[in-house]
Formats: C-alpha cells, structure tokens, sequence
C-alpha cells in the first residue's frame, strides 16, 4: 500500500478587515512543511474551506505557489455540491500547477444512496483531467454524506489512476479498519487518535489538524506507529470544545501571533471557559 505521510490540514488565518492573511498563510504553511509535514491541505475542514468563496481558495492556493511552495506539496479541497462548480475549482488549481485534491462530496443533498453518489462522483473523474489526482472524504458527521466501503471500492476499482485515497475523518475505528481491507485504495485518518493503529494495520498516513501545531510528532508517530500519548491526551481535550476555535487559540499561543484567533462567522473566536481550561 502506497505511504502517503503526514498532511497537515492547514487553518486559515484572517486579517482585521476578515480577509484570509495570504503572508501569515505562506509562512504558516512553509514552516509545518520545514518541520516534518509531507504536505500541505489547503482550506478542508479545519481550514474554514466551507465559509470561504472560490475565488479566494483559488487566490491563497496562488499565493502559496507563487511563493515557491512546490504544487506537489499541497491538496486543494474542493467543495461543492454542483459539479459544474467543483470542475471549476479543479480547473483554477490546475492553472497554478495544482494536481492534487481533498474532495468533499455533494454536501447539500442528505439521504442519497450510493448509485446517486457514484453518479456524482464518476461524472466529476470522468470529465477531469488525466493528471488529476483526488482523496475521497468521508466526515459524515459535518456533510451528513456518508461514503459506504462498498462506494469506496467501486470508485477505485473503476477510477484507480485517479485516486490517492480516502480520508475517514468519521473517528470510527471499525469503519476506518474496514476501509483499509480494501487493498486497492490507501487509507489516511482524520482522527489522530486513531493514526498509531491505523499505521500498524497497513494505513497511509493522515491529514490531520495537530499538524498545525506538532507536525515534528505526528511525523514521528508516522514512521513508528507507536501512540503519542500525551498528544492523543489533547485531542480528547481539544475535540470537548469547539474545534476550529480552540486550535486557532493554541496557534495564537505557540506563535505568540493573537490574529490566529479570529474565525470566520458563523464560527466564534475560543470562549473564555475554553481558553482557561487551556490555561490561556
């Protein structure tokens, strides 16, 4: 099975005016990839991907590129419900070097069973580019799309050139087992909890937001796949508040850099109660 390495799926910072912080971004990213990530996944999940517009995930991929981040290193997510517009969102990446992609499935639409999601998703690999290379993920806890292992194998038994892997963000230890079985897919986990056993059993690697903040371990427990204790220990910590908040408020505090606590609305910055369980 294909090693696919650490990701760190990277936050989003913003400015005062609530524009993305494309310098702080650039920086972000060059250091976690200096530490030990192997690449870099732009504006998924932890990154806000979902309250932010086209244009400007198409303008922070630019800028990274632009700023000498090789395009191999970095994943754009691709969010959207019509196909139309995910073709779109491939084509920009393409046009800065990008070939590489998270792909969110149709979010918008609950209930579809699996021959509608396989539709949607060979029409969009049918009609990309060749070199186009995409993880599937599944989180169906925040898309409420679940992926089936059956879904899973029928795309890469039909469309391996075009996949890297599935993504299981789910946090379910028996559906992430069952997923690496499929021996024609690589298999990378959301939950880094869950890497040590993942790694052991023929997993890929992971994507993951701790990398934002300990790219050097989570590499580490990569190559070893022994569990880090002490980091698991702050997931559990980290997942009983607000996600996206609180991991913004410990960049703030690791980088002494407090703009890293703004969040876009809907999101709130981290609570006072969430800070001082912290100790901030």
């Amino acid at each position: 099975m294909d090693r696919f390495g650490i990701s760190a799926a990277l936050l989003t910072p913003f400015g005062a005016d609530g524009s993305i912080d494309t310098r702080l971004l650039v920086s972000h990213a060059k250091s976690v990839l200096k530490r030990g990530a192997s690449s870099v996944t732009l504006f998924g999940t932890t990154g806000e991907g979902a309250s932010l517009t086209a244009a400007e995930r198409s303008n922070g991929l630019k800028r990274l590129v632009d700023s000498g981040i090789p395009p191999d290193k970095i994943f754009q997510t691709i969010y959207a419900s019509a196909l139309g517009e995910a073709k779109q969102q491939i084509q920009n990446a393409f046009e800065n070097g990008v070939m590489k992609f998270l792909l969110v499935p149709p979010f918008y639409f609950k209930g579809c069973g699996d021959d509608g999601l396989h539709a949607w998703h060979a029409s969009l690999l049918n009609e990309t580019p060749p070199d186009a290379k995409f993880v599937l993920y599944h989180i169906p806890q925040v898309t409420g799309v679940p992926l089936s292992r059956e879904l899973v194998s029928r795309l890469a038994r039909e469309f391996g050139d075009h996949l890297l892997g599935v993504k299981d963000s789910s946090g379910d230890w028996e559906n992430a087992s069952k997923l690496i079985g499929i021996d024609a897919v690589p298999v990378l986990v959301g939950d880094e909890r869950l890497l040590h056993k993942a790694i052991a059993l023929g997993g890929a690697g992971a994507i993951t937001g701790m990398a934002n903040l300990y790219p050097e371990r989570l590499q580490r427990l990569f190559e070893t796949a022994v569990e880090d204790s002490e980091l698991s220990a702050e997931v559990t910590r980290i997942v009983a508040h607000p996600v996206i908040p609180t991991l913004k408020g410990l960049m703030a505090r690791d980088s002494g850099d407090a703009s890293w606590e703004r969040v876009r609305a809907p999101l709130e910055p981290m609570s006072s109660v969430s800070k001082a369980s912290f100790g901030l």
